[in-house]
Order: structure tokens, then C-alpha cells, then sequence
């Protein structure tokens, strides 16, 4: 399996992109794609959280894009900028949750970027467990990259 290249043009999060600011996604960079690759899911989590890894956003059939462009609605299904379907993340909403570390802290967040063989068989508004399920036996590649925040 070929690594995907996954950039960030941050490597820490300006407010804009957290829950400071106008918590919209920021953009994604992916190289590298197989031709098996049909779709593409994205997760992105802190592991630095209390308690285990906390979810900020879980997006999969998303069409295969060298750019995942900033601001995806918090929709379930999107159709503009990109195509995709858009899971619950661990603040119990649809779509982007951006960092928003207890004061004092500076936590990092992981970008996952998977390479899929195909659209995956799950409904919007998945969590994290059913997400990784749909996924088993659909990852041709994958690729992340990591930024931080503090507060």
C-alpha cells in the first residue's frame, strides 16, 4: 500500500479554524492516490484529550480530490464544494467540530485521510466505531498529517 501525502498548510490552527473563531474546516491537501482509489474518508481526532481520543470530524465517501476545500457545511450530505457524507462527532453534532483545548493546553489533532476502494454502505451521522467498521476491507491507502492549538 502506497502512503497517501496529507499537507496542512497550518501547522497550528489559527482561531478561525476552532471553536475561537468561525470553526470551519480548514483545507486539505492529498497526493499520491492509486487508481483503486474511488472515495476518500477523513477523520480527525486529539489524542491529547482527557479521557482518550476526542472526534472532531468524520467525513467518508467524499469524492477523490487533491484539495478537500475549507468551510465543508455541517451537513449531513454535501454536495458542494465536494460530495460527501458527514458522521456525529464527540460534541454530538453533524460536520466539523473545530479544537477547543481546556485553557492553558495545547493539544494536537490528527488529520486521517483513507484511500477507498468505493463508496462505503453508511448512512449520515455515524460515529467513529460504525465508521471504521464500513471501512474494514475498503482501505487501499492512507496518509495524515498534524497541527495544534492552544488556548
Amino acid at each position: 500500500m502506497n502512503p497517501l501525502t496529507v499537507r496542512l498548510s497550518i501547522t497550528h490552527f489559527p482561531p478561525n479554524y476552532t471553536c475561537d473563531g468561525a470553526d470551519i474546516s480548514p483545507a486539505i491537501e492529498v497526493r499520491g492516490y492509486d487508481d483503486t482509489v474511488r472515495a476518500i474518508a477523513i477523520v480527525l481526532n486529539d489524542p491529547d484529550s482527557h479521557g482518550g481520543t476526542f472526534v472532531h470530524w468524520l467525513c467518508w465517501n467524499m469524492e477523490v480530490v487533491t484539495i478537500v476545500p475549507e468551510n465543508i457545511p455541517k451537513e449531513p450530505e454535501t454536495t458542494f464544494p465536494v460530495a460527501a457524507r458527514q458522521g456525529t462527532n464527540d460534541f454530538g453534532r453533524i460536520g466539523y467540530g473545530g479544537p477547543c483545548p481546556p485553557r492553558g493546553q495545547t493539544h494536537r489533532y490528527n488529520f486521517k485521510v483513507y484511500g477507498l476502494d468505493g463508496p462505503l454502505d453508511l448512512s449520515p451521522g455515524g460515529r467513529l466505531t460504525e465508521l471504521a467498521a464500513a471501512m474494514r476491507g475498503h482501505i487501499v491507502q492512507f496518509g495524515e498529517a498534524e497541527a495544534s492549538y492552544g488556548r
